[in-house]
């Protein structure tokens, strides 16, 4: 575990303090609105639907504009995008705690979605200027790690915040942390000098970067097949998070805090993998990181799967989280090592597209399938699946990225007419 990487980074770095610690209480802040806003939307309007449309209210925006928001926070200050962003998203939780229609709800959720596509393609653009150049790794590893302690974390806040306050106070508070994480990010630096200096000519519209953006992504092979098998490991992940209530209840016979302690581990997990990245490495190792980590999501998956009780099926999910994290912070460095800086924004956020279909195609079709097959088939197919794609993904990527053949698709950003 590379914690003390970490450790080290907050140390030597006071910018990356200040950025880390607005993202540790924004994160948490989102982990416990979630659960405010599922029981906020079934108070209202005392439907499932009310929740299923809310949940997609956070991928909707980033299936559908993802290129355009990347193409945003390459065209301008990424600093400005991701102040932005915050704002936008404390905004409408404020208001989704004051609103009482359901197209409201579901408008100023939508409006939420939008912030959160805009910020991580800037921040994770923006992330090599934040600090030195070799902590890079270690503050990409950070961000991941802070993020799913938020998911983790935030949820059990949730649970002590609303012995005291309403669900929409929840949501408010979860405003304020937006508030504050736009206030400390307008004072850090996300633009290299010599961008924010650089002269401003003529250009296409938003939406033909946007299109630039997906061409040239297109054109970089090794890219391409990245964010291809990061959103088809995605949509496992969202098969097995449908099927994982009904698998632990039905096949494992456990209880809901049995349930939570498969959820805290998971966490756990994947906090370990992102850690795990702290170290950095050659293009060629990082690489190896990658598929190592879907080969673990795989193989874990699919004793996960098999396990007949609850006390068999604890490591082998740890170890899915660990191989989870690991996976995503391998391709979130390769994608910041390998593609130029000017088309940085548009790979993350058509990266973050893609498992944005990846998960709604997962949560639209998984109900389904659980209710024929049963819950341990489509567990253990997720893991096959993933072990699957972890082959198939050694392939696709056996030509990139090599110790002795320099990545020359990465030199030169793709002219605008690329389609190769």
């Amino acid at each position: 575990m590379h914690l003390s990487e970490a450790i080290h980074l907050l140390r030597a770095e006071p910018r990356a303090r200040l950025f880390f610690a607005a993202l540790a209480q924004s994160s948490l802040g989102t982990g416990a609105a979630y659960v405010g806003l599922l029981l906020l939307a079934y108070q209202r309007f005392r439907s499932p639907w009310a929740i299923t449309l809310v949940l997609l209210a956070d991928f909707l925006p980033a299936m559908f504009l993802g290129p355009v928001l990347g193409a945003a926070a390459d065209r301008w200050s990424r600093r400005g995008c991701a102040v932005v962003a915050d704002v936008l998203r404390a905004g409408a939780f404020l208001a989704l705690a004051l609103v009482g229609s359901f197209e409201l709800t579901v408008a100023f959720a939508l409006l939420a979605g939008v912030g959160t596509g805009l910020f991580k393609p800037a921040v994770l653009a923006g992330m090599p200027v934040l600090v030195s150049r070799e902590r890079t790794a270690s503050a990409t590893s950070l961000y991941g790690a802070i993020t799913d302690i938020g998911y983790t974390a935030g949820p059990a806040l949730a649970g002590a915040a609303l012995i005291v306050m309403s669900p929409g106070t929840l949501l408010a508070v979860n405003g304020a942390t937006f508030a504050v994480s736009a206030i400390v990010l307008a004072r850090l630096p996300l633009d290299r000098a010599e961008r924010r200096a650089a002269p401003r000519p003529a250009r296409a519209s938003l939406f033909a970067e946007a299109g630039h953006g997906l061409r040239a992504t297109a054109g970089m092979v090794g890219i391409r097949s990245l964010v291809v098998i990061s959103a088809a490991a995605m949509f496992f992940g969202g098969m097995f998070n449908v099927a994982e209530v009904p698998y632990a209840k039905l096949d494992l016979g456990t209880t809901g805090s049995g349930f939570s302690v498969m959820v805290a581990l998971f966490g756990l997990g994947f906090i370990l993998g992102s850690l795990s990245g702290s170290a950095g490495g050659a293009a060629d190792v990082l690489k190896r990181r990658y598929l190592a980590g879907l080969f673990v999501m795989g193989l874990s998956g699919t004793v996960v799967g098999l396990a007949p009780t609850l006390a068999v099926v604890l490591v082998p999910l740890t170890l899915a989280g660990f191989g989870n994290g690991l996976f995503l912070v391998h391709e979130r460095l390769l994608i910041q090592s390998q593609v130029p800086e000017t088309l940085q924004g548009r790979v993350f956020a058509i990266t973050d597209a893609l498992v944005s279909w990846g998960f709604a195609a997962a949560f639209i079709s998984a109900g389904a399938v659980t209710d024929l097959a049963g819950a341990r088939p489509v567990v253990l197919a997720t893991g096959i699946g993933a072990l699957a794609l972890a082959c198939m993904a050694t392939v696709a990527l056996r030509g990139h990225w090599l110790r002795d053949r320099p990545a020359t698709e990465v030199v030169h950003e793709p002219s605008p007419g690329l389609t190769r």
